[in-house]
């Protein structure tokens, strides 16, 4: 770019501190002699960077800082100066001293211990510490000592900085009370390029060119004639990172949209939920493995929940000991009523699946359900599994409803999130017959990554729960899967690390 188009594109901040750089390259210096804000100067040096006519340089420095008591000596002079001007005339003791000098006890006694040390005082005992002035004493009021002239220096000062005295001096002082500090400090400053040189012999002032064109000047005319600043539409701007949601909470959000769009209402309910609605209801018989502490987050307190109607637990009862009208001899045991009550952290979404067709009455069928939530197992972590994670349910209830139906939702809804191809095979669970797993192949592992279990409830499940046996398909594939070939991520466990960085890069959900 030519220096002549790179000057007309210059802002008023940086036509008012880019003249200056002739003279002072100290970013406080900037600040003293532009008129301008800190952030103003710093946002003109920022974009004058961009335009490659400075660098800014930041530097830390270790500086020496006047602390309270160090201000107060400044006005009133130390206290074994004021001491010996107590004391240079008369003999005294420490209670009159202090009181003539208006110096406290610490103060006394640190003077005491100074000026012994340069025999500019006598101590002597008649009716209490009488002190008196030594020649060495009256030599010293005649100069300033080192610690003085230091105090007069302007503050703050770099101590890498100081000279052999000045260093003797701080070294004494900073051994004291509050009276000098070090600290580290953030110093800036401007190197001027080779193009920021040749812009500097343009004279640049801030009224060669108009900023703007308001309605005034178009009504009066007076902007005719006059040059106007160009905009550079090209130059590197500062990156600003817009508030947005989490990008899990966007994928979310989108399928929870796909089920809607495809005639779905939302299940909602509790993450806690009694063991009869996680695992009762689903006809998951109380002594199988998935309810061992091993796979299940119990709760201390409450510790139990309350159980839903009789009628309807007397039902789940029988099931289980004996299979109830269900066509099925249930599960063989005494169904134990304390065992259903312990609450849980679901562990699955299942659960709202089963109050829903509690709820469900002959005349709203065929009715569709979807949930989408939090739910907790006891999982070892690695990089595809977690102990807290995401669920995607669904229910269809429909006295028509068939195998090929169930293979249709999944298949639409996978295509929806991503997956054009998805593998179904055979599997067993509790509450589902026939059943199948789903699975997607994973592009980087090169391996198939189990989602989650799917088929049609049982009549142990649904007879029960609705009262009559109708065709229920359900899924439940695990979400967090399903979206982390989107996002590239290839261990579940960065889902929700929290890194700024990740979440400030990570692209927009846009399926």
């Amino acid at each position: 770019m030519d220096i002549k188009s790179l000057v007309a594109k210059l802002s008023p901040l940086e036509r008012k501190v880019l003249p200056l750089l002739s003279k002072f390259n100290s970013f406080d210096d900037l600040v003293d002699n532009s008129g301008l804000k800190e952030i103003e100067v710093m946002r003109a040096l920022q974009w004058l960077e961009n335009k490659k006519i400075l660098v800014l340089k930041e530097e830390l420095e270790e500086v020496v800082l006047l602390g309270k008591n160090g201000k107060d000596y400044v006005k009133k002079g130390l206290p074994e100066k004021r001491f010996l001007c107590a004391i240079k005339g008369d003999k005294l003791n420490l209670g009159e001293i202090g009181a003539k000098e208006e110096l406290s006890k610490e103060e006394l006694n640190i003077c005491i211990g100074v000026l012994k040390g340069k025999a500019a005082i006598n101590l002597s005992k008649d009716n209490g510490l009488i002190v008196s002035i030594t020649d060495n004493g009256k030599k010293l009021l005649e100069k300033e000592s080192l610690e003085e002239l230091f105090l007069k220096k302007s503050f703050p000062i770099v101590l890498k900085e100081l000279k052999d005295e000045e260093k003797f001096a701080f070294d004494n002082l900073s051994k004291r009370k509050d009276i000098v500090i070090s600290d580290v400090v953030k110093t800036r400053s401007v190197e001027v390029t080779k193009l920021g040189k040749e812009a500097l012999k343009k004279k640049i002032s801030v009224g060669d060119v108009l900023d703007k064109l308001t309605p005034s000047m178009l009504k009066t005319g007076k902007w005719k004639g006059k040059k106007f600043r160009a905009y550079d539409v090209e130059i590197n701007v500062p990156k600003i990172n817009r508030g947005k949601r989490h990008f899990v909470n966007q994928a979310v959000k989108s399928a929870r949209k796909i089920w809607m769009d495809m005639g779905f209402q939302e299940m909602t309910g509790d993450m806690v939920q009694s063991s009869f609605w996680n695992f009762d209801a689903l006809f998951t018989a109380q002594d199988h493995p998935v309810r061992d502490l091993h796979d299940t987050f119990f709760i201390g307190n409450p510790a139990n929940a309350k159980l839903p109607d009789l009628g309807l637990v007397e039902k789940i009862k029988k099931t289980h000991e004996t299979g109830w009208t269900t066509g099925s001899d249930g599960w063989g045991y005494k169904w134990v009523e304390e065992d259903s009550k312990k609450n849980v952290l679901r562990t699955h979404t299942t659960c709202l699946s089963a109050q829903t067709i509690a709820k469900l009455k002959k005349e709203d069928m065929p009715a569709k359900f979807f949930a989408l939530g939090k739910c907790f197992r006891n999982e070892t972590l690695d990089w595809s599994h977690l102990f807290e994670f995401n669920q995607t349910e669904g229910i269809v209830i429909d006295p028509n409803a068939n195998f090929s139906h169930l293979i249709g939702y999944l298949k639409e809804f996978f295509k929806k999130m991503g997956y054009e191809k998805a593998r179904f095979r055979p599997a067993y669970f509790p509450y589902t017959e026939p059943s199948l797993e789903i699975d997607v192949f994973h592009p980087v592992r090169k391996e198939w990554v189990e989602l989650g279990g799917a088929g049609i409830f049982r009549p142990e499940v649904v007879k029960p729960l609705l009262g009559i046996d109708v065709p229920v398909l359900a899924w439940g594939p695990g979400f967090d899967r399903i979206i982390l070939e989107f996002f590239k991520i290839n261990d579940i466990r960065e889902l929700y690390k929290n890194d700024l960085k990740q979440l400030r890069g990570m692209k927009e959900w846009m399926k």
